[in-house]
């Protein structure tokens, strides 16, 4: 194991290499690499033709363009077999018209549901991804104020090394010079 890797986790998290997820050990190997964490997952992927269509149907299906069409459909429907022909081949109660809106649910509900499954694991992995992210930079933030602190403590006993000198000077200059002492002059 990397020694940089076990100090940071000791050091940031607290916890032992071992008791980290794989996920975080991964996070805290991208810092300690200087990799970057995020990853586009907008860019589609090995779709299989069954997902790419039961996006399709689950987008068309849920648009206000679906609703106003079949909205109009209905309506021409009722109105034709209803009032406009003269033998209609679906007479009210509409049997046909029933059993079609039967098959359009019974098949579009599946297809919206698989969808609904896919969006909610690409969800997870948006999840995923935003805390690998999120945890990468608060380390990284956590790095950094200890890099300041690091350099503010160097600054300081500077600053304390030079305030010790000109004290010493100070006082050096305020203290009386020793007397000269009187040569001994042979009497």
């Amino acid at each position: 194991m990397d020694p940089k890797i076990t100090h940071l986790s000791e050091r940031f998290l607290r916890k032992t290499l071992d008791e980290l997820s794989e996920r975080d050990r991964r996070i805290l190997r991208r810092i300690a690499e200087r990799t970057p964490v995020a990853r586009d997952l907008s860019q589609p992927g090995t779709e299989s033709l069954g997902a790419r269509v039961a996006d399709r149907v689950a987008t068309f299906g849920g648009s206000w363009t679906f609703i106003f069409l079949f909205f109009a459909v209905l309506v021409a429907w009722v109105a034709l077999n209803g009032w406009l022909l003269s033998r209609p081949p679906d007479p009210f109660p509409f049997i046909f018209l029933n059993l079609v809106l039967s098959m359009v649910a019974a098949f579009q509900a599946p297809i919206i549901m698989m969808s609904q499954n896919r969006q909610a694991l690409k969800d997870r992995e948006a999840a995923a991804n935003d805390y690998e992210v999120n945890l990468k930079s608060e380390l990284e933030i956590m790095r950094l104020h200890e890099k300041l602190d690091d350099l503010r403590m160097v600054a300081l006993e500077q600053r304390f090394t030079d305030i010790e000198a000109r004290l010493d000077r100070i006082a050096d200059s305020l203290t009386p010079p020793a007397p000269k002492a009187e040569p001994d002059i042979p009497i």
